[in-house]
């Protein structure tokens, strides 16, 4: 069985907005013909929800529930569908409360969140008890970069916010997250980095070096405080990473560092709906036993989303 588990669906208000429009919009219909194309089974939805960087605090609350209720609906439509709820991590106690009410009366399946919003970090002291709540629920935590990360003075050509912009910004939050020790205040947290963690896995071992030389490397700046006990590849292997790339050396990579029981596979499809099979056939190009194969394709999500 293959399930995507990275694919964008947007309300019918969001879809008509110029911004939005192309070829090949995130709708349903979309969705479900790029699906059935690829030989896809089932589809994980969600929504990255790029636009609360320019929200305030009631418009972003005010969004998240139309979004959240709307996916809500795809996935009690349709047998191939399940959703993910969007949540904002640094949110106060009605953001919260809007999350947990998705999960439980909506059937969603998780968060859905970005990995920076101007001003925010999901490792900030704020997101604490929404991580708290993450692991209450036991349902995962899914971190995808928004429109435009760190240093968009210098990403505005060549489509550098897209290509590298967004990754780096990805990788970001989730180095912060395990060396602020988010494991350790939560070890049975679901975490999920998308888009391979945005190249987290070529960086671990610079970030090892960092925590193991220590005072040994006092040029490089300080290691305090110190909130974690093992060394960041550890509990990067505790987290989850999703396939989307095009580059099966990188999806190799992030396979072989995390292991074929924490990698999901997804595409990211539509908008670009070709990028479905093209998908698909990554994680035929990367060695995996059939058994491997397997477990990237499907069996990890259903595990992990309990379905």
């Amino acid at each position: 069985m293959i399930i995507d588990f990275h694919t964008h669906v947007h309300t019918p208000e969001q879809q008509a907005e110029p911004f939005w429009r192309g070829r090949c919009p995130m709708t349903i219909e979309n969705v479900l013909a790029a699906q059935q194309e690829a030989g896809v089974d089932a589809t994980v939805i969600s929504q990255a929800m790029h636009d609360l960087r320019h929200m305030d605090r009631d418009q972003q609350l005010s969004a998240l529930k139309k979004v959240n209720r709307y996916i809500a609906s795809l996935q009690d439509k349709y047998d191939t569908i399940y959703g993910m709820a969007s949540a904002v991590p640094s949110g106060d106690e009605e953001f919260l409360r809007e999350w947990e009410r998705a999960i439980k009366e909506d059937g969603l399946k998780g968060a859905w969140i970005l990995s920076s919003l101007p001003g925010h970090y999901p490792d900030d002291d704020e997101c604490l008890p929404f991580f708290q709540l993450a692991t209450e629920l036991d349902v995962p935590v899914v971190i995808h970069p928004p429109s435009v990360g760190f240093g968009e003075e210098r990403l505005k050509e060549y489509r550098l916010a897209s290509s590298v912009g967004r990754p780096m910004d990805n990788a970001l939050a989730i180095s912060r997250l395990i060396v602020r020790g988010i494991f350790e205040r939560f070890p049975t947290l679901k975490l999920v980095g998308t888009h391979l963690g945005g190249g987290i896995c070529e960086m671990i071992g610079r970030m090892d070096y960092a925590y193991n030389l220590q005072d040994e490397a006092f040029f490089l700046g300080p290691y305090e405080p110190m909130l974690i006990k093992h060394p960041p590849s550890h509990y990067l292997k505790m987290m989850y990473l999703e396939s989307t790339c095009y580059h099966p050396p990188a999806a190799r990579c992030a396979c072989e560092t995390v292991g074929a029981d924490h990698f999901l596979f997804g595409t990211d499809a539509p908008p670009l709906k070709v990028l479905k099979k093209q998908g698909v056939e990554v994680i035929q190009k990367i060695g995996l036993s059939q058994v491997e194969r397997d477990k990237v394709y499907g069996e990890n999500v259903k595990r992990l989303l309990k379905i």
